[in-house]
């Protein structure tokens, strides 16, 4: 097993973000590594962080502004390469279609579910590490 793995949080709200890494916690499942975050508040931080490597996993926030996460989903899903999969935070549980369209690997609505938020996290991870391996 890796000894951590990269989770990218991407929201303009810093209280979003702290729900992220509450909810998630240092190891959402005992058959994932240990999590480490990379917290960014904009675009260009998304962008570069991506363009760095790393990332195993990505949490944006739908309702980010004024780059939205479903937006940002959908232009890294054609701008990057292997790019991780993407955990998308929507507002509204009707919004589960945009999500699709932004080609979002899973959908959970805020605010974040301390039970569902780590087991979709966890089935991610567990995804995105074995075809790594």
């Amino acid at each position: 097993m890796r000894a951590t793995a990269r989770v990218l949080v991407y929201s303009d709200d810093a209280n979003t973000r702290e729900q992220v890494r509450l909810a998630a916690g240092r190891r959402p499942a005992s058959d994932v590594p240990p999590l480490e975050f990379l917290e960014c508040a904009t675009l260009p931080a998304v962008l570069k962080a991506l363009d760095d490597g790393g990332i195993d996993l990505c949490v944006l926030d739908g309702e980010a502004v004024p780059a939205g996460g479903m937006g940002v989903c959908r232009q890294i899903k054609d701008e990057v390469f292997n790019c991780p999969p993407v955990l998308l935070l929507i507002g509204r549980p009707q919004d589960a279609w945009l999500a699709t369209w932004s080609r979002a690997d899973a959908a959970v609505t805020l605010p974040v579910d301390p039970v569902e938020f780590p087991d979709t996290l966890a089935a991610l991870l567990r995804k995105r590490l074995s075809r790594a391996a």
